[in-house]
């Protein structure tokens, strides 16, 4: 009895309880459904948005959407853009860092070329005076071959082509195998002593110098008027290089016979300018190998060889060696 009793009222605490619970349910979901008509309460039709408004704000936030994708994309352009606008600009950079150092180089060279220019452009003293000296010996080479043609029409004699010495055919001046001069050509030997004796003082110094500005305005001064005796390649080397020795002393005896005063006409250093040489056949100036070149071999060169000054300090020196005669002569 007792043990049904227990069961039976077990029973009924357990249904007891689960009304309880089943209440509880019920009132929740009732304040659930309170809370929710309080909130529905609150909204009104003016907090809603009209259909046509939300789409038109959906379009446009669409539309910006599109423009922000485009933006993106057009800025990706630019940046690459300006990727490569910058690799051209560090190309153009290096070009230029190029381009300016050959601009230096460039620069450079024009000042060297104009410092050398300038150079060229300043006159020098000593070129200047040995060109001087090469026309005038040029000059007195000219006048002795003039005066001498129109002495001696039929005198063979040439500047030669260095214009540094006239040069008489030997055999106008001599017989085949001869060193005496010819008597009928004795006479143009003399002339060459006469006109030299009118020439040598405005180029030389000593007792004999008359240096005077229009005979001789470069102020040259001759180192040597040399006889030279040459011989063609026919015959003996020794006796050919006698012969020609011996016509040089003919000419030079025959020279200062007739103008002994020639011996005292002196260069720079105080020699006598007048001087002989033998070159029998060492020196010639045509093949010998023809009759023609053989004929032309066979002659006297009455040579002139001018003073060549060092440096341009000697030359104020030469004018006044050469003027030391002619102002002692004023001063008396």
């Amino acid at each position: 009895m007792r043990g049904g009793f227990r069961t039976r009222y077990r029973e009924e605490e357990e249904e007891s309880a689960f009304v309880s619970m089943t209440d509880m349910t019920v009132s929740f979901l009732f304040i659930v459904i309170l809370l929710l008509a309080y909130f529905a309460s609150q909204y009104s039709d003016k907090n809603m948005v009209p259909r046509p408004d939300y789409e038109r704000v959906s379009q446009e936030r669409d539309d910006v959407r599109r423009e922000r994708d485009d933006a993106r994309r057009q800025i990706m352009r630019l940046q690459m853009l300006v990727s490569q606008r910058e690799a051209t600009i560090t190309e153009l950079r290096e070009e230029i860092d190029v381009k300016q150092t050959e601009i230096d180089d460039l620069r450079h060279e024009v000042e060297q070329l104009k410092q050398e220019l300038e150079k060229l452009r300043k006159i020098d003293p000593l070129e200047t005076y040995l060109a001087l000296s090469a026309v005038e010996r040029r000059r007195i080479l000219e006048t002795l071959r003039d005066q001498l043609k129109v002495d001696f029409p039929d005198l063979e004699v040439v500047i030669s082509e260095e214009t540094d010495a006239l040069r008489f055919q030997g055999d106008g001046l001599f017989a085949t195998g001869s060193f005496s001069i010819r008597p009928d050509r004795r006479a143009i030997v003399e002339s060459i002593a006469t006109r030299l004796a009118q020439i040598l003082p405005c180029y030389t110094v000593g007792a004999r110098s008359n240096w005077r500005p229009e005979c001789n305005p470069g102020n040259a001064i001759i180192e040597a008027l040399q006889i030279e005796g040459h011989t063609d390649s026919t015959g003996d080397f020794t006796a050919n290089l006698a012969l020609s020795t011996n016509r040089a002393n003919s000419t030079f005896s025959v020279i200062v016979g007739r103008s002994p005063e020639l011996v005292e006409f002196l260069n720079f250093r105080k020699q006598p300018v007048l001087s002989v040489a033998g070159y029998g056949q060492m020196r010639p100036v045509k093949d010998n190998a023809t009759k023609e070149g053989r004929d032309t071999n066979r002659r006297v060169d009455l040579r002139i060889i001018m003073y060549t000054p060092s440096k341009s300090e000697e030359i104020e020196r030469i004018k006044d060696a050469l003027t030391a005669n002619t102002l002692r002569k004023e001063a008396n």
